[in-house]
């Protein structure tokens, strides 16, 4: 048996751990066993004293995340059983060593069984972000795991965890490498170029989860006017300019945004007069695009991170999506996002439904979008299918 502190839970909730679902809740405790801190090791008992799981301690309303359903010793040889299976499920989907493909996420929280931690990989240097103060507290021994497990596809590891720890944790985190230089910052994605700047950029520095639906837009982009909302470096640009389209427009409130879609549409394109980058406020730039763009892309960040905000958020998504929808060329079409966690597919549809009647349009869905393979869904953690999509033709 493990020597930790244990968490015992009140009697009947630990339905949800037997249905192998990663979170115990605040309020699910009866009783805690010994001292913790938060990111702690602690085993999770139910009422009549079953072991349930293992994981690590936190303050908030998820009070302990599971990384393991068998009472274990998580070393470093545990960490690096889980790193292979994450690179194992990679590898079986085609993202390792392809020569047009070096970027992927390798780590995806609980959709690899690792809660509060994610890894992204960009052509050699491997950027982890944990959300909890458990799997920072790990940050050493998991890029030591990485370095066995991935051997020399890594050349450097970097920690970028001091924007996504909760903000009451009584830690001091900076980031910084903890083993290795990067060799390069240019990565390939489907044979496209990129310049990723993982230490200032948003995220870990790349939106990797659009790879797919990037993919799938240059194939409606033949002879369109695109405008791509929210652009960040510029990812459904250039895949549009790839696709043949006759002009892009790129867009996003961000000064450094625009100067990296700059960068990057000059790495693919060198000289083409197809592309303008625009910075504005979304709202602003939209408010007359009148039959300007039969392709337009909404790709915006997190409306709502937190369900108190939820009803403001489902708003924010109704009135944009009007705007583009009132706007579009007949016979348009609309790739339209949401990625924030708490917006359910179905809350995100309603919204775009309400859109579209307000807008008095005729639309039709031709595709309904989500994460690709290297961002897995834990089919007992439904909440990990954060990010949800529509195309849409507008007639």
């Amino acid at each position: 048996m493990s020597e930790y502190s244990k968490v015992v839970l009140k009697k009947g909730k630990e339905e949800s751990l037997l249905r192998f679902h990663p979170w115990v809740f605040s309020g699910a405790i009866d009783r805690i066993e010994g001292s913790v801190e938060e990111g702690d090791v602690v085993i999770v008992h139910s009422s009549d004293n079953r072991f349930l799981g293992i994981g690590h301690s936190a303050i908030g309303s998820i009070a302990v995340r599971i990384f393991s359903f068998s009472d274990i010793i998580p070393d470093l040889s545990f960490w690096c059983d889980k790193l292979q299976s994450a690179f194992n499920l990679r590898q079986k989907i085609g993202l390792i060593s392809r020569k047009d493909i070096n970027v992927f996420r390798l780590v995806h929280g609980e959709g690899d069984s690792m809660p509060g931690l994610i890894i992204d990989f960009y052509n050699g240097t491997a950027v982890i972000q944990a959300h909890s103060v458990g799997m920072w507290l790990n940050r050493n021994l998991l890029a030591e795991a990485l370095r066995i497990v991935m051997k020399d596809l890594v050349n450097a590891v970097y920690d970028k965890s001091s924007k996504t720890l909760p903000y009451k944790a009584s830690v001091e985190p900076a980031d910084g490498y903890l083993f290795g230089r990067p060799v390069t910052r240019e990565v390939l994605e489907y044979g496209n170029r990129f310049l990723v700047d993982w230490e200032e950029g948003q995220k870990t520095g790349f939106y990797i989860d659009q790879r797919e639906n990037r993919k799938l837009l240059s194939e409606y982009s033949i002879g369109k006017d695109v405008l791509n909302m929210f652009c960040y470096t510029g990812g459904f640009s250039f895949y549009a300019m790839r696709g043949g389209a006759n002009l892009v427009h790129s867009v996003d409130s961000s000064a450094k945004a625009i100067e990296e879609t700059n960068k990057n549409v000059e790495l693919n394109f060198p000289g083409d007069k197809r592309h303008t980058a625009f910075n504005a406020e979304a709202f602003d730039f939209m408010r007359d695009i009148h039959h300007k763009y039969d392709l337009i892309v909404l790709d915006p960040p997190a409306f709502a991170k937190h369900k108190n905000v939820l009803k403001q958020a489902l708003q924010g998504y109704k009135n944009l999506n009007n705007r583009a929808l009132q706007q579009i060329r007949p016979g348009g079409v609309l790739f339209t996002f949401s990625c924030s966690q708490v917006v359910t597919k179905n809350n995100f549809r309603e919204a775009v439904f309400s859109a579209a009647a307000i807008s008095k349009r005729n639309v039709r869905i031709l595709h309904q979008l989500s994460q690709p393979g290297d961002h897995p869904i834990n089919l007992y953690h439904p909440e990990g299918e954060y990010l949800k999509g529509l195309v849409l033709y507008v007639e």
